[in-house]
C-alpha cells in the first residue's frame, strides 16, 4: 500500500537513488526504456512505476550534476531512431558528464512502440538487426570522428546516410561504452561486433557459461580480444533485516 507508483517521475526519488547508488560504489545507473506503456490497458499502466517514467537520457543528464562518478547508461532503440542524433544525445551525455555515458543498445520487440512509430507491425527479427548492425557503424564512426572534418560522404548505406561529423568534442573516454542484452543468436554477433558490456540472465551456471564461452568465441571473427568485453551476469537479491530472514 505504501509503493511509490510515481516514482518514475519523480526526480527527487531518481537523484536520492543515484547518490546512493554512487555512495555504495556501483559502477553504473541503468536505465531501460521502451518508447511506449508497457500494458494495453492504459489505466493499469498508469498506476505502475514500471509503465511512466523521463525519458532516460534526459534523466541521466540531469542525474549527472548530482553525481561525480557513476556510470550513466540509457536504453535506446535502432528501430525507432536515427543514428545521427542519438549519436549525439549519447555524446552530449558524455560531455556532460565528465565521461560517464554509456548506450544500451535494444532492437525493440515491442508491437505499443511499433504502433507508436507509424507502423502495423514489427520488422522481421533479421531486419531488424541488419539496421542495428548499420545504425552501430555509423553511430561509433561519429563518436570517433574529428570536429569539423568533412568526408564525401561520411556514411552511404542500405539505411542511413549520414555527411557531416558531429558538433561536439570527442568523448572524455574515447567513446561512450556501448552496452547490449541480446540473446539470440543475431544479438550475439552484434555484441560481439559492437558491444563493450553484455547483460545476461541466464538462470543455471551451465546456461551462464556456455553463453560466455560462446561470446568471447565471436570476439575473433571482428578483429577483438576475450578482455574487450565485459560480462555482467543478473542478480536477483533478496533484502530482510537479518540473514535469517532472507
Amino acid at each position: 500500500p505504501q509503493a511509490h507508483v510515481t516514482a518514475g517521475v519523480d526526480i527527487d526519488h531518481c537523484i536520492q537513488l543515484a547518490r546512493t547508488a554512487e555512495a555504495a560504489k556501483f559502477d553504473m545507473l541503468f536505465c531501460e526504456d521502451a518508447a511506449g506503456v508497457r500494458e494495453a490497458n492504459v489505466n493499469i499502466a498508469s498506476q505502475t512505476s514500471r509503465s511512466i517514467g523521463f525519458e532516460p537520457i534526459s534523466l541521466l543528464a540531469a542525474l549527472a550534476v548530482q553525481t561525480s562518478r557513476i556510470g550513466l547508461v540509457s536504453t535506446a532503440s535502432t528501430s525507432y531512431n536515427e543514428p545521427y542524433g542519438l549519436a549525439r544525445a549519447f555524446l552530449s551525455l558524455d560531455n556532460l558528464s565528465s565521461g560517464r555515458a554509456g548506450w544500451n543498445l535494444v532492437t525493440s520487440a515491442s508491437h505499443i512502440e511499433a504502433a507508436n512509430f507509424g507502423s502495423t507491425g514489427l520488422r522481421p527479427h533479421v531486419d531488424r538487426y541488419e539496421r542495428a548492425r548499420e545504425f552501430a557503424a555509423v553511430v561509433t564512426a561519429l563518436w570517433r570522428g574529428k570536429l569539423g572534418v568533412v568526408s564525401e560522404p561520411s556514411h552511404d548505406g542500405r539505411s542511413f546516410s549520414v555527411r557531416y561529423p558531429l558538433d561536439l568534442p570527442r568523448s572524455p573516454q574515447g567513446a561512450p561504452v556501448m552496452v547490449q542484452a541480446g540473446a539470440s543468436d543475431e544479438g550475439r554477433d552484434l555484441a560481439a561486433r559492437t558491444a563493450d558490456v553484455v547483460f545476461t540472465a541466464a538462470q543455471t551456471y551451465e546456461e551462464a557459461k556456455a553463453f560466455y564461452d560462446d561470446l568471447k568465441g565471436r570476439l575473433a571473427t571482428y578483429g577483438r580480444e576475450p578482455d574487450d568485453i565485459k560480462i555482467m551476469p543478473g542478480v536477483a537479491p533478496v533484502v530482510a533485516a537479518t540473514e535469517a530472514e532472507a
